[in-house]
């Protein structure tokens, strides 16, 4: 055989379209975590569908609180619209562009409701001082992640903690769903029952989980989002009753977009830079900031935790990549959402849903907040997805981040005990911190009980023992 046989150029690497794509894939590391830019940008669809329902049940929170005190604003509902678009995108940018990670924030649920139904009417303060509590609760956040103490707190976590946490936010997922559906609802006798199952919105969102499932099973692209679309297509098709009526508890068939399905988004002058900061400080509102620190800093430390833990952020020495810049974006994004005129803003778990569909980068989050930022003009569209639809989604995504489970070790009461009771109290107080403070408490004390005090860092049981202080505390 000849050995003069001309060698075969070696094929050249694919160049990038242009200059701009290189410098994008390069900064957010898409090639390199083996995403691509359409399964990004799909992801962001699927986390921005799956949470889109904060563009109204946040205003509707905040507006019981904050109609009484502004009875001249008869548009106060649409800028509180606004404020929670814009407090979204700016909190998913600090997260996708500085942070880097595919995580979505805006205004929370739960804190929301402290905000307005014990601060502002129970307490009776003004909203603009609540406003400023929060801020200073986001300035506490910031000052913590730059000098480190939150992402301590991650790594001194056991690793059975961290798989418990991921878990935890998977049951509390899975919870959510069922209750958006229907299938879940309260009961005087057993605290919570099943619905009724013969209603359309709560057959609606269980055909909405075989279509997800089926389309999972069968390896296709984009299962989750194709299921949500599909859902919300049979809803407006058929005119089956699954939209909220105007009365609580009542249900009416798609009516339409309203004439036009565009709508030219206003600037929220009486509630932007009204907060009232002098008077937070002033008003012995000590154990309101430290509430909004507290259920916030667990909340969203867990939040984060679990869901970089899933989205395979975590590597095997349990370090998550620049987590000092990632914790600041929360506390920072708490900070933006009050100046805006909204509470707490802060990570949301629903990007479980993102992560599920395979993203990876900040572009995931910089998506979400383009999508918001649409939402402001489109906002007809948006209120045209049913929780029925949505819904479907947050119980496969939950079914899907219990995986964690297995790597808990079960045989050992002091690590498995402790990882149960951070699994099981998450749905069942329906808060992210109170299952992670639980499970840490417990923790804390069982290992100093049983004499096995090395096995846990420090800082572990400096936290078990604040949180013990804050529920005697605050009761």
């Amino acid at each position: 055989m000849s050995t003069n046989t001309p060698k075969r150029a070696a094929p050249k690497p694919p160049q990038a379209t242009s200059t701009r794509r290189g410098v994008v894939d390069r900064y957010f590391g898409i090639t390199r975590l083996g995403s691509s830019y359409g399964t990004e940008l799909r992801a962001g669809l699927t986390t921005f569908l799956a949470m889109s329902y904060v563009i109204f049940v946040n205003p509707s929170v905040l507006n019981d609180a904050m109609a009484g005190q502004m009875p001249d604003v008869s548009n106060l509902f649409t800028q509180l619209v606004m404020v929670t678009c814009m407090a979204a995108i700016l909190g998913s940018l600090y997260m996708g562009l500085i942070a880097r990670y595919p995580f979505a924030q805006a205004p929370g649920m739960g804190l929301n409701a402290f905000f307005s139904y014990t601060v502002v009417l129970g307490m009776g303060y003004r909203w603009e001082t609540a406003l400023g509590a929060v801020f200073i609760s986001g300035v506490l956040f910031i000052i913590l992640s730059v000098l480190g103490a939150r992402q301590a707190i991650a790594r001194a976590l056991s690793m059975s903690m961290k798989y418990a946490i991921t878990a935890g936010i998977g049951a509390f997922l899975a919870f959510l769903g069922m209750k958006n559906t229907g299938f879940v609802v309260g009961n005087d006798a057993t605290l919570v029952g099943i619905g009724d199952v013969t209603q359309p919105h709560v057959w609606l969102g269980l055909l909405g989980l075989l279509i997800i499932a089926v389309l999972m099973k069968l390896r296709v692209k984009a299962a989750i989002l194709l299921g949500i679309v599909a859902t919300t297509l049979i809803a407006m098709i058929t005119r089956l009753p699954v939209y909220p009526g105007t009365d609580e508890g009542t249900f009416t068939a798609f009516g339409g977009f309203g004439g036009s399905i565009v709508q030219l988004p206003i600037w929220p002058s009486d509630l932007a830079f009204h907060l009232d900061i002098g008077g937070a400080l002033s008003a012995g509102l000590l154990s309101v900031v430290f509430t909004f620190f507290f259920v916030d800093f667990f909340d969203a430390t867990g939040t984060l935790t679990g869901l970089s833990q899933r989205s395979g952020m975590i590597g095997t020495d349990g370090e998550m990549p620049r987590a000092k810049t990632l914790f600041s974006m929360d506390g920072l994004a708490a900070l933006s959402g009050a100046a805006l005129g909204t509470s707490t803003t802060t990570a949301y778990v629903e990007s479980a849903a993102g992560v599920e569909e395979g993203g990876r980068t900040g572009l995931t989050a910089v998506t979400v907040a383009g999508f918001f930022g649409l939402a402001m003009f489109f906002s007809p569209v948006i209120a045209a997805v049913p929780a029925s639809a949505t819904a479907p989604a947050l119980i496969l995504v939950g079914a899907l981040m219990m995986e964690g489970a297995r790597h808990i070790d079960w045989a050992d009461i002091s690590e498995s005990l402790p990882a149960f009771l951070t699994i099981i109290v998450m749905p069942l107080t329906f808060s992210i911190a109170e299952g992670v403070a639980i499970g840490l408490v417990a923790y804390a004390l069982i290992k100093i009980c049983s004499g096995r005090i090395r096995d846990a860092h420090w800082i572990l049981y400096l936290l078990a023992a604040l949180l013990i202080i804050r529920w005697v505390w605050l009761g």
